[in-house]
C-alpha cells in the first residue's frame, strides 16, 4: 500500500485511546475518524490526552461510508456476541478490523457458528478481520507457539502471567473483584460478570497452531484474598478482602494436561513476570521479569498488526495465521 493507512478509532475507553494515542505517532498512520458514545462532538486528540486537536471529532454515527477507512481499530467489548454487531456493520462497509475483543481472538471453537459467520462475511466483502491484544493474542497463545518453532518435540505447553494490578486502570482492578468479599466475588462469578475473558480462545490457538485435537478445555477461578492491607491509587483491599483473581486453563487429551494457562492478577502481589514453559525436545523456559505492561502492550500489538492485517487474505484470521508483528516505525 502507497500513502498513509487511513484508520478510525472505534471505542474511546482508556483502551481506545491508549491506542489512538500510539497511531498517531506513527508516520505511516493517519487518524480520520473516531466512534463513540460518549464525549461526543469532542476532538479525539483531546480526549486521549494527546496534548493537541487532531481535527478528529468523536462521533456516534456511522461515518464509515463516508471516512472509507482502510482499517478500523475497535475496542468496545470482550463479548463477541454483543459486539457482533458492529463487526457487522464494519465489514458490511468493506473495511478490514484489529479488534481488542477477546473472545475474537481465537473464536473457532468455542464460538464456531459466529466465527463461520464472520469469516464468510468478511471474504464476501474482501476484508481481513483480527483479534488480537497482550492476552489473548501473545503473552499466553502466540508467544509460547513462536517459542516452539525451536523444538523438535512439544510434550506440554505451560505459561503463566502474574501482575501486580496495583498499578492498572480502575476498570481492570474492579474486572478481578479487587476490594470486593469472598461472598460478592463468588456471587459476581456466578453471574458471569467477573473473569479474565480469552484462556479458552488461547488453549483453542495453541492446540491448533500445533495440530493437536484436545478434548476438552476446563477453566477454574478463585478470589486471592489480602493477607494483609493493600491499595492501589484507587482501591483499597482491607485484610480478608479479595485482592484479585486467580484463573487456570487447561488443555485435555485423554485426561491427559497437555497446556496449562495459570493467569494471576491482585493488588499488592510481590511480583509481576510472565513465564512460557515447554516440556519437549529441548524443554525451554523464558521468563520476563517484571511483567509486560498490559495496557501499553495492548495498544502496541494492535497497532503493529495493521500492515499484516492489510497483507493478509480475506477472512477472519488469528495471530496464528500471521507472519512476525514488528513494531511500527514512530515519527
Amino acid at each position: 500500500m502507497t500513502g498513509k493507512i487511513r484508520v478510525v478509532q472505534f471505542g474511546c475507553g482508556p483502551i481506545g485511546c491508549s491506542i489512538a494515542r500510539l497511531a498517531a505517532t506513527k508516520p505511516n498512520i493517519e487518524i480520520v475518524g473516531a466512534i463513540d458514545l460518549v464525549n461526543l462532538g469532542q476532538d479525539l486528540g483531546q480526549v486521549a490526552e494527546m496534548g493537541r486537536n487532531l481535527g478528529v471529532a468523536i462521533s456516534s454515527k456511522d461515518v464509515l461510508n463516508r471516512l472509507k477507512p482502510d482499517v478500523v481499530l475497535h475496542a468496545t467489548g470482550s463479548s463477541l456476541e454483543k459486539i457482533y454487531p458492529q463487526l457487522e456493520g464494519i465489514i458490511k462497509a468493506g473495511i478490514n478490523i484489529v479488534s481488542t475483543c477477546e473472545e475474537l481472538a481465537y473464536p473457532c471453537r468455542k464460538q464456531p457458528k459466529l466465527a463461520e459467520a464472520l469469516d464468510k462475511l468478511a471474504k464476501e466483502h474482501q476484508v481481513s478481520i483480527l483479534g488480537s491484544g497482550v492476552n489473548p493474542g501473545f503473552l499466553m497463545d502466540a508467544w509460547p507457539l513462536f517459542m516452539t518453532a525451536v523444538c523438535q518435540e512439544v510434550k506440554y505447553i505451560r505459561a503463566v502471567r502474574v501482575q501486580d494490578a496495583s498499578p492498572r486502570r480502575i476498570p481492570f482492578q474492579k474486572k478481578i473483584g479487587a476490594g470486593k468479599t469472598v461472598q460478592e466475588f463468588d456471587e459476581l462469578v456466578k453471574a458471569g460478570s467477573l473473569k479474565h475473558v480469552g484462556l479458552p480462545e488461547s488453549i483453542a490457538m495453541i492446540a491448533a497452531g500445533l495440530g493437536w485435537e484436545l478434548d476438552d478445555i476446563r477453566e477454574t477461578i478463585e478470589p486471592i484474598t489480602a493477607k494483609t492491607e493493600v491499595k492501589s491509587n484507587y482501591i483499597t483491599v482491607k485484610l480478608g478482602q479479595v485482592a484479585g483473581v486467580k484463573q487456570v486453563g487447561r488443555g485435555l487429551k485423554n485426561a491427559e494436561e497437555l497446556i496449562t494457562l495459570d493467569f494471576q492478577a491482585y493488588i499488592g502481589a510481590p511480583e509481576s513476570y510472565d513465564a512460557v514453559y515447554i516440556a519437549g525436545t529441548p524443554n525451554m523456559e523464558v521468563i520476563i521479569k517484571g511483567g509486560t505492561n498490559g495496557d501499553l502492550a495492548t495498544a502496541a500489538i494492535v497497532v503493529n498488526s495493521i500492515p499484516r492485517v492489510l497483507e493478509a487474505p480475506p477472512g477472519l484470521i488469528t495471530m496464528k495465521d500471521l507472519p512476525v508483528v514488528p513494531a511500527l516505525r514512530s515519527a
